[in-house]
């Protein structure tokens, strides 16, 4: 049982919170690149870490990203004007590089006072179809970190960023808990539920719902990594011919500081449940594989082709109270939640606690290890930050070889990390 102090740290991001300070001192997705879609484009408010940005991309193409407020008089810049190598603020001209400088202030014509001054800009890089940024101590600026969806062409990837009114954890601990995957989502994990049967889902590859077994208690194991950890979840399975017991495992890496890849038959999915304050959650979900992915199929699996929830254009997750969270409770009957999709699932789930969850409250079980291994790494991560040292991970630059592993049979003295070579494992427990 975690403390109402613990749970504290764990979920405060702004800029004088320990996770927040933490946070700062890596890289974070700050929009998709389709969000900035052209040249001297509309500029786009994004959110991070309790602040407020402004990205936009220039007449070069190249993206930046710079406080939201004008230095001047403190007016937004993300309803500017984006021409001529810059951004400028509506209400006195002042004109900004994407590194910060002044190009031009139309109302104090003194050169010296421009080449003396900047904006507060940030580094940003655009990979993998996605904008980054970072915003932490410019003395401790990290590498950039490369993941295995940053190569292949474009058609081979789908990103989608939902913006969801919870606070970050919660979300991501979804993400390190197995159990519910055959639960909460039935319908994609297994058709016959209904029935009080089984039926493997086989019919579609990019469903990260598919499991292979009826067991819903896996037993997990959980192995630190240099970027975090990774686990397994052990589903009992058939025995073989000669009485050889199985097991059918599922992989999931949880890479620092907001990040895990699930996977899928035949694609991975790369999740980043980036925090926009303590009380909203930008989540980029990324499909990615080594054959085209069709970005309609991905929406229908995850629920979000359906515009009551969830629309294109703003990236918001709409689902409140008013409505019981949209819930349909009339199609219960073929619908386990009453609810439509991976996405929306977990979504609600995550909204349905709270903004901010008291875990102090929570009554724990075996299955919940990997939730647990995530608080202890992040308080750790934490720790270490306040005591002068670096976080997890935060030295890891190359996640190519890191990857989940889709539900997979081993046999006998079969070893599950056999199959994951590439996740640069720490110590075995």
């Amino acid at each position: 049982m975690m403390t109402p102090q613990e749970n504290d740290t764990l979920t405060r991001v702004g800029p004088a919170a320990p996770m927040g300070r933490m946070m700062r001192r890596y890289w974070h997705p700050v929009c998709a690149s389709s969000q900035l879609p052209k040249p001297d484009g509309d500029p786009l408010r994004v959110r991070l870490l309790g602040e407020n940005f402004v990205a936009f991309r220039d007449s070069s193409g190249a993206v930046g990203v710079l406080d939201e407020l004008c230095m001047h008089r403190r007016a937004s810049l993300a309803i500017g004007r984006v021409e001529d190598g810059g951004i400028r603020c509506l209400y006195h001209g002042w004109k900004f590089g994407r590194d910060g400088t002044i190009q031009e202030t139309p109302n104090f014509c003194d050169e010296r006072f421009r080449a003396r001054m900047r904006a507060p800009a940030y580094p940003a890089r655009e990979a993998g179809g996605m904008v980054w940024a970072y915003i932490g101590p410019r003395d401790k600026e990290p590498a950039f970190p490369k993941f295995g969806f940053f190569d292949g062409p474009d058609e081979n990837r789908v990103i989608l960023r939902i913006n969801t009114a919870a606070n970050y954890l919660q979300l991501w601990e979804g993400g390190c808990d197995s159990s519910h995957v055959g639960v909460l989502h039935s319908n994609r994990a297994n058709p016959a539920w209904m029935k009080k049967g089984f039926e493997a889902a086989t019919d579609e590859d990019y469903n990260p719902g598919a499991i292979t077994v009826p067991d819903n208690a896996p037993d997990l194991e959980v192995e630190n990594t240099a970027y975090g950890f990774h686990y397994v979840a052990k589903r009992q399975g058939a025995p073989l011919a000669d009485g050889t017991p199985t097991a059918s495992v599922r992989v999931t890496p949880v890479m620092f500081p907001t990040g895990r890849i699930i996977p899928a038959p035949a694609f991975q999915f790369y999740v980043f449940e980036t925090p926009q304050d303590d009380f909203k959650t930008s989540t980029y979900l990324v499909c990615h594989g080594d054959k085209p992915v069709n970005r309609e199929d991905i929406k229908r699996i995850m629920g979000l082709d359906d515009e009551r929830f969830w629309r294109e254009a703003d990236c918001e997750f709409r689902a409140t109270w008013d409505d019981r969270l949209g819930q349909d409770r009339s199609r219960m009957a073929e619908d386990w939640t009453g609810f439509r999709g991976i996405e929306q699932e977990d979504a609600i789930i995550a909204i349905s606690m709270g903004a901010i969850v008291d875990r102090s409250k929570e009554v724990l079980i075996p299955a919940d290890m990997a939730v647990v291994r995530l608080r202890h790494r992040l308080l750790e991560s934490v720790r270490r930050v306040e005591a002068g040292e670096d976080p997890i991970g935060v030295h890891v630059a190359d996640y190519t070889d890191v990857r989940s592993l889709v539900d997979t049979t081993i046999a006998g003295a079969d070893t599950w990390q056999a199959h994951v070579s590439g996740n640069m494992s720490e110590a075995r427990r």
